[in-house]
């Protein structure tokens, strides 16, 4: 079949190769219609209650993680001057497009009691800008008697504040989002430059904006490193530019493709599909390094370069395409996830991988038919000294200390499972980013002064009509959030009980000592001035949208009076610390305190347990995929061996890396987060590449000296073990270039990818062999020669044999060059 194959590309390779330019311009057409998404909790399954009840609290009460966060902390801003600036930013960023509302001190509303209409008005409390300090302090003043704000968007002790930006919907998860937050910071920075005080900038909007311009640009850095870096190693390794220029040829077809394909299936780019660029580029440059290497072996046999190239397809195409499917199989079992941007990635990576092989094959065939031979010096690296001194110390070890190198696994595993059993996992809002970062001061001032920004929401669900306003339970409400704001994590609550304290202290003319709720004196004076009120603003809210934001009743409970919302700001304190507050401190209390009720319903939801949540699944479901991804390589490898003993003795090597990685996370305090769980089922699918050519050439050399053993190892290591060792050094360098990352994720996905993989590369040159040696005796080769079935193996890398020339029609498939003197071809064999 592969002698076939070889005919075809070269006796078709003008048209195949205008066929790849075809398709790679059409996928390059399909990529400018890329778009980047920017929903924050696509890492939870569309079927998940918690984020199908979330979708209905949004519909209800509105969005919850769509304000933009800007704080003050210096005591400079009251004066008359710098405030009369931070009204006027407030103003200027009201006007920006894709900006909902802004609310801040500037602009702050109280509500008054007007006993004339028998309800509440709200009134701003600047009702023009101070012109002098005196005016500026006695309105300070009344603002510091509004309890209602304090902790909300006053700290009365530090005197911080902070501006809020709400963000259109359609701004936020829109690509436009990449324009109005840079607007925002102009703003702000204009602000800074003028009166010398420093804003601190927080919010999910923001921390996603930024930290998805990052990553982008970070990931258009990595890519040309790693084009440059792999280009390098290929001219270091093979000393000739057409070595260089056409493998990197195919690594751009592979990312335009990449991207084409993203577009074809509607996906958008995410945090994850970003890296799919740097990703095919490293990975498909083993395929170039195994098809040169091969080709320049042959090539040094026969002198011949057209039976050179056919010999390539013909010896290492099915092991090539075999690695190949590995590999994919270790990106395409994410999309058994149920999580779609694990999905979108696993799909479209393991599809070009896949087509990695076909571009590969044709490219390196077909191009380096219409180029010249290799000279003398572009076939030294076969004999490159170092290299061979390697090989024979690694053919030495295995040979003489096998069972050494046995045992040496087994304790380095048994130490490393050890570390492995601390690994932690846990992730973060403002994950991976620089402790010295902006971001995380910026974060650090709103948790110092706020507690928090990540929004948490409480819904009380009494399932009664109007209850949500009976004093019976806005009591327990109080209880309730007197019991969160007492806890050191979570900011003061704020809830349709707070707007009732405001009305009271409104109604005794803003003294603070009756900021509490009604009790059974006042209780239907202050509900009756609540219920006009609520009847006048559903009219007044339509021609004046500020008041939308102080419309409490509403945002606050829904239209039946059953449900009440209790919203609430947490600080950044990890996955794990949120789920442990959610469920073993907020719930239990919650329950206990409308326990009575045995119809309430108490509901957690908002951005913050759906980030934790999202995490969870994230890291269940990547395990599981490399538990998917183990099997079906072993079920691969039964295939291609059709002996249990081999598919073990295959896939040892392989898993001792991981292990050794794991153990490595556990001591050293990396935690086990999606950015470095990823990592366990795509190294998996990259190292048994190795283990398939070396056992490949292995089986190959049993049958072609009688079973020996020893002499098919010391063969095998020989030819195969430059390769792999090539590819392993191109693979570490493409991937440690991600260790220069500001993230601490993509960070730990180069280290960790390189550590793993040089690690598969020593088992496989030294574990491998020496399991052979131990533990194969060579003659199930011969008895399976008797049997029906023959693996796949078996039809790997036939030696040549004379009769294959009558096979190959040289004249046909010779390039046909205007002439071509013997002379020329009596100088490329002298040559080589």
């Amino acid at each position: 079949m592969w002698i076939k194959v070889a005919h075809f590309i070269i006796k078709y390779r003008r048209w195949l190769i205008t066929m790849l330019a075809l398709i790679t311009l059409f996928m390059g057409y399909q990529a400018r219609k890329l778009e980047v998404s920017y929903d924050y909790v696509e890492a939870v399954p569309a079927s998940d209650e918690d984020l199908v009840y979330y979708k209905q609290f949004k519909k209800q009460f509105g969005e919850d993680a769509n304000l933009l966060a800007i704080g003050v902390g210096d005591s400079a801003l009251y004066q008359v001057d710098n405030f009369r600036r931070f009204t006027y930013l407030s103003h200027e960023i009201s006007k920006l497009p894709g900006v909902k509302y802004v609310f801040s001190i500037a602009n702050l509303q109280h509500l008054e009691k007007d006993p004339d209409q028998k309800q509440f008005v709200l009134q701003p409390v600047f009702q023009q800008i101070p012109e002098d300090q005196a005016t500026l302090d006695s309105l300070l003043e009344v603002i510091q008697q509004q309890k209602f704000y304090s902790q909300q968007l006053l700290n009365a002790e530090t005197g911080a504040t902070f501006l809020l930006a709400a963000i259109e919907k359609n701004v936020l998860n829109s690509d436009e989002r990449q324009h109005l937050i840079p607007d925002i910071q102009q703003l702000g920075d204009s602000f800074t430059e003028v009166t010398g005080i420093e804003l601190h900038y927080a919010g999910i909007p923001f921390v996603r904006t930024v930290m998805n311009a990052k990553i982008r640009s970070e990931l258009r850095t990595f890519l040309i490193l790693s084009i440059v870096v792999t280009g390098c190693i290929l001219l270091f390794f093979f000393r000739a530019w057409d070595a260089v220029v056409f493998p990197l040829m195919v690594i751009g077809i592979m990312v335009v493709w990449s991207m084409g394909t993203l577009s074809l299936f509607g996906y958008k780019i995410t945090a994850l599909s970003g890296l799919l660029p740097p990703i095919i580029a490293i990975i498909g440059i083993p395929n170039c390094v195994y098809l040169l290497n091969k080709y320049h072996q042959e090539y040094s046999k026969s002198s011949n370069k057209i039976r050179a190239l056919s010999r390539v397809v013909e010896k290492i195409g099915l092991a090539t395409l075999i690695t190949n499917v590995t590999t994919a199989i270790g990106f395409l079992v994410l999309t058994f996830t149920d999580i779609r941007i694990l999905e979108e990635f696993g799909l479209v990576a393991g599809l070009n991988i896949l087509a990695t092989f076909v571009v590969s094959i044709i490219v390196i065939t077909a191009v380096f038919s219409y180029l010249p031979p290799p000279n003398a010096r572009q076939l030294k690296h076969l004999r490159f000294r170092a290299l061979d001194r390697v090989l024979t110390m690694l053919d030495l070890l295995v040979h003489r200390h096998k069972y050494r190198v046995l045992v040496g696994s087994i304790m380095f595993v048994i130490v490393f499972l050890i570390g492995m059993l601390k690994i932690e996992s846990v992730a973060y809002l403002v994950d991976d980013v620089p402790k010295d970062s902006k971001l995380k001061k910026d974060l650090a001032f709103f948790e110092s002064n706020f507690t928090g920004i990540m929004p948490l929401e409480v819904v009380v669900n009494t399932h009664k009509n109007r209850s949500a306003t009976r004093l019976s339970t806005l009591q327990q409400v109080d209880t309730f959030e007197t019991f969160l704001s007492d806890q050191p994590a979570i900011s003061q609550p704020l809830s349709i009980v707070d707007f009732v304290k405001a009305s009271r202290q409104a109604f005794y003319n803003q003294d603070t000592a009756f900021y509490a709720l009604p009790d059974r004196r006042d209780q239907a004076f202050i509900f009756r001035y609540l219920k006009n009120t609520e009847a006048s603003q559903s009219d007044s809210v339509q021609d004046d949208p500020e008041k939308a934001q102080v419309n409490l009743l509403k945002n606050f409970t829904d239209s039946t009076g059953q449900q009440i919302r209790i919203s609430l700001k947490i600080a950044d304190i990890g996955s794990n610390r949120i789920k442990t507050l959610i469920e073993e401190t907020i719930l239990p209390k919650a329950k206990d305190i409308f326990g009575s009720d045995e119809e309430t319903e108490i509901n957690i939801t908002g951005a913050s347990l759906l980030f934790t949540k999202g995490n969870e699944f994230l890291i269940h479901n990547l395990l599981t995929s490399l538990l998917l991804a183990f099997c079906l390589i072993a079920g691969m490898m039964a295939l291609l061996f059709g002996n249990i003993r081999m598919i073990f003795i295959s896939l040892i090597p392989n898993i001792i890396p991981l292990i050794i990685t794991a153990g490595i996370m556990g001591v050293v305090g990396i935690p086990l987060k999606p950015s470095t769980a990823i990592i366990f089922s795509i190294v998996f699918g990259i190292s048994v590449d190795d283990s398939i050519h070396f056992l490949a050439k292995y089986r190959q050399e049993l049958k072609s000296h009688r079973c020996f053993v020893p002499l098919a190892i010391s063969k095998s290591l020989r030819e195969t073990g430059s390769s792999m060792i090539y590819t392993s050094v191109i693979l570490f360098f493409g991937f440690i270039i991600f260790a220069g990352s500001g993230f601490g994720g993509t960070m730990y996905l180069g280290i960790l990818t390189s550590l793993t993989l040089f690690i598969a590369m020593l088992t496989n040159l030294t574990v491998l062999p020496a399991l052979l040696m131990a533990f194969d005796h060579g003659k199930g080769v011969m008895r399976r020669s008797t049997q029906d079935f023959v693996p796949l193996i078996e039809h790997y890398d036939e030696f040549y044999q004379e009769d294959e020339d009558e096979e190959i029609d040289l004249d046909k498939l010779e390039l046909p060059t205007p002439k071509q003197p013997q002379e020329a071809l009596d100088g490329q064999r002298g040559n080589a």
